[in-house]
């Protein structure tokens, strides 16, 4: 494939070390009763300005066409790295970007969805990463229009957690009741190594998520990103360089 960054280091048919699963932010504009199976088609030039003014991005190189929302990114060689989706749904917005990925020193997720927040103060917006470094490590937020947040980032069965804002709260707001959280088997009174962060992020979208369902489509972009982007997915994708 054709380099397209000056920042990294390594060639770009080198081999990825580790696995990435989610790796999402949604970004959900009033009304917030929506139905993601019933979204309108993905509008492909706000998808553009949407990864475009993403904060790990610098450059959108060009557009690689489109590919449902639930398919998830699985880079194999550092060139795929550069490749992150993006989509726009009338009130949703959505992007995958692997520059999310991280291993808890440094909370990218927290930073963009506050970016984010600036940018879509009336907005619900949730993120989940989770990446697997030999153990997984798991990045989740909820932030509501009112200012409630929750945010934790944790390798699941291990301690110590970060552990930010109050899931309770994010739960009475949104009216997820102990019984939905139970059939989700979501237990919030656990430690935070044994929550299912990513589940209870999950129901903050419920029908919304765009992710969940082959209906919707992304546009997928090869990009540039940011010299800090590019450094931290290098130490953890590509070990050794």
């Amino acid at each position: 494939m054709t380099d397209t960054s000056s920042y990294w280091t390594s060639p770009p048919d080198r081999m990825v070390h580790g696995g990435m699963g989610r790796c999402d932010i949604t970004v959900l504009l009033p009304p917030f009763a929506v139905d993601a199976r019933e979204l309108p088609g993905n509008d492909p030039v706000r998808a553009r300005e949407f990864a475009r003014a993403f904060g790990p991005v610098e450059e959108v190189l060009e557009e690689l066409g489109s590919r449902p929302a639930g398919e998830v990114l699985y880079p194999a060689e550092r060139a795929e790295l550069d490749v992150m989706v993006a989509g726009a749904w009338g009130g949703v917005l959505g992007v995958s970007d692997p520059a999310l990925a991280d291993d808890g020193d440094n909370t990218p997720l927290l930073h963009e969805v506050g970016r984010l927040r600036e940018r879509y103060p009336e907005a619900r917006i949730v993120g989940r990463v989770e990446v697997d470094c030999g153990e997984s490590h798991t990045e989740d937020i909820v932030w509501l229009p009112d200012g409630t947040l929750f945010h934790a980032s944790g390798w699941p069965g291990m301690e110590p957690w970060e552990l930010t804002g109050d899931p309770h709260a994010v739960a009475g707001a949104l009216g997820i009741t102990g019984r939905t959280l139970e059939e989700a088997g979501v237990d919030l009174d656990a430690g935070p190594a044994e929550v299912d962060w990513a589940g209870f992020v999950s129901l903050a979208l419920g029908d919304a998520d765009p992710w969940a369902w082959p209906q919707p489509r992304v546009s997928v972009f090869r990009v540039r990103h940011t010299e800090t982007a590019t450094r931290r997915m290098e130490g953890l994708f590509l070990p050794g360089d």
